[in-house]
Formats: structure tokens, sequence, C-alpha cells
């Protein structure tokens, strides 16, 4: 491997879902030698993960969807200049792959690296081969999956398709060095709440009001962490001090893998990364899927959890605040369903994933 291809380029979109397991890698290529640079859209690290590459590129980019020509037009327009932006980075910066993680952000890139000549990998996070990755998936080198059945990957793209499970930061390898605790007779009730940049506000509306309808002792030992939109906090801090229930409400938790870690039940959405850090942990966790997203990848996701005990999956609009009462009254209640269900995520988790695909990414180098 030469100097000129010991670096790769890696393409996100902007949220967590994609960044967290472009972020694994990267550290995980720094390990090895690799420079890594970064292109993703105008949201840039909004997650404070601080990215750990040589540069940050952000490209225009836009969703297509619209059926308006006037919206078509737009986002046609910015992808042609992403592309066109992408093609000079990449003239630069001469990587010996590029590597996309899914949403429109990496269209450019992955396009830009076939008209060079530079090998490409996709890498899909969910149990559901998303809509980019989907368009760009014919002309790619490789393909790497989270799951071993992966929705929309025809037969005809099985030949380079790879499963090495979804890559997860280091925190939360370290995290996963913690043993499950469940809970003990009269002890603490470790509780995690959180939702995403989609989730949050439901869970300040649906679970506030749930908790409350445990029995007075139950909500006399239980310990909340919960995550909530910035606007929403203090509203959830005052329902649960209302009544008698111990909790931290922030609208940002920087050490979230040790905070899973923590919990003895896990409430959440069942986005990719979420879905791998829980198995990767191993937590178990009621899932209440993001509603009306157009390939329901987050039904998916839970689903494949819930079918082998690691996970109870509730979909929205079967959640009300005495459904989730019951259910989280019902598995606290019992330690040894929890213990179950924890080892079943462990079962499921990937550790080896970034290795796995850095394995992968290496290989592309070579043949280029």
């Amino acid at each position: 491997m030469t100097e000129q291809t010991k670096s790769v380029l890696l393409a996100a979109g902007g949220t967590g879902g994609h960044l967290f397991p472009a972020q694994a890698l990267a550290e995980e290529l720094a390990r090895r030698g690799i420079t890594v640079d970064l292109a993703t859209d105008m949201r840039g690290d909004r997650y404070g993960t601080g990215f750990p590459a040589r540069t940050v590129y952000r490209l225009p980019s836009a969703t297509l969807g619209s059926k308006s020509p006037v919206a078509a037009a737009r986002t046609a327009m910015l992808l042609g200049r992403g592309l066109f932006a992408a093609y000079k980075i990449l003239g630069r910066v001469k990587p010996g792959a590029v590597v996309g993680f899914g949403g429109y952000p990496t269209f450019a890139p992955i396009k830009a690296a076939q008209v060079r000549g530079i090998p490409t990998l996709l890498h899909e996070q969910n149990a559901v081969l998303g809509r980019a990755n989907r368009m760009l998936a014919k002309g790619v080198s490789g393909i790497a999956t989270s799951f071993a059945q992966t929705k929309y990957l025809s037969p005809d793209l099985a030949s380079k398709a790879h499963l090495t499970g979804n890559p997860v930061r280091s925190a939360v390898m370290a995290a996963a060095q913690r043993v499950y605790s469940a809970p003990e007779p009269g002890g603490r009730l470790a509780l995690l709440v959180f939702g995403g940049s989609q989730g949050a506000r439901f869970f300040s509306e649906a679970v506030p009001p749930a908790l409350a309808l445990l029995p007075a002792e139950m909500r006399s030992r239980l310990d909340v962490v919960q995550q909530a939109r910035a606007e929403d906090a203090e509203a959830v801090k005052a329902a649960y001090a209302a009544n008698g229930i111990t909790a931290e409400v922030s609208h940002f938790f920087a050490d979230l893998p040790e905070r899973m870690a923590n919990a003895q039940l896990v409430v959440a959405r069942s986005g990719a990364s979420t879905v791998a850090e829980l198995t990767v942990i191993g937590r178990p966790s009621i899932l209440v899927p993001l509603p009306h997203a157009i390939d329901n990848d987050q039904l998916q996701n839970a689903g494949r959890l819930a079918e082998s005990g690691a996970a109870w999956c509730i979909e929205q609009k079967d959640l009300s605040s005495q459904r989730l009462a019951q259910d989280i009254a019902r598995l606290l209640g019992d330690p040894g369903l929890l213990t179950g269900a924890a080892d079943a995520a462990k079962q499921l988790g990937r550790p080896d994933a970034v290795g796995r695909l850095a394995d992968l990414t290496e290989e592309l180098i070579r043949s280029k």
C-alpha cells in the first residue's frame, strides 16, 4: 500500500445513525495507520462526536422525495453541485477507497469516485437497504450489511454483499465490558429513556404519565435517566418530581453508552445505531419504532431483536400510558426475564463489526 493510497474518504449523512458507525471505522482505520477524511452534509458534526478525520468536507446535498417540479429541480441542482465538489476533492485527496454510510450526502462522493475509478464500498446499518444505498448499490465494488437478512438487497447483488455488522464507537466497546445487573428485591430500578432526534418529544409526552401509574413502592425505587428536547426538559422534570420519581433529564448525554450500561431496562427508538449499541452492550429494551418511515426500517430493526427475545417491540399507535406502565412494571418486576433478554441481546451483538469493515476497506484499497 503506497502512501498515496493510505487514505480513505468516508461519506455519511448528518444523522447519528450514519455518523456513529463512520466514526467507529475512522477510529479503527487510524489505529491501522490509514488517514481518514469525511464528506458529509451541511449539518456537520452536530452530535458532538469530535469526528476523527483529517478534514471534514461539507457538501451540498438534498433528499429526493418531493413530487413538486420546483423541488425536484432544486434537488437536482444541489446534488449536481455536490457531485462537482466531490469530484474536485477526490482529485486532490486521491484516496485508496471511498466508503459510504447511507443518506443522500453519500451520493455525490460515491458517484464521483466511480467516475475517477476509485473502489467504493457501501455500508447499510439497517435491516432494510436505504433509498440512497439502493440507488448506488449496482455500481459499487462492495456492500457491507449489518443483518443476515437485508430487505431490498436483490439476488444479483449477493455476490458483492458481506455481513460485517454495524460498527460501534470505542465508548460503546468500553461500556460493553460492564456485566448486566438485574433489579434486586427492594433495590433501585434503573430506567433509561432516549429517542434520538425524532423520538425525544414523543417519549417526553408518553413516559412520565406512564411511570406515574406505577405502584408507589416501585416509583420510589426508580432512577430515571431521560433525554428530552431542551424546550420539554423542565416539564418532564416537574412531572417526575410531582410523582416522587428520581430523574435526571437532559437534552443530550455525551456519555450515553455508559448510561446504557448502567440501565436495567431501556426505552428507545430502534434506529440502527441504537440497536447496534444495545446488542453490543447487552441490555434489554422496549423499542418503539419511529412511525411513518418510508421503508419501515426501525420496525424491521426492532422486529429482529424481538424475534430473538432481546427486546419488546411496541408500535407507537399501540402505546398508551396504561400499556407502557403495565409492561415496565412487569419487566422491572421480573429480574430473570430481564437477564434473559440481556443475554439474548448480547448474543446478537457484533463487537467485531468494525474490524470486519476495516478489513474489507483494506481489501478494496489493495485491489486498486
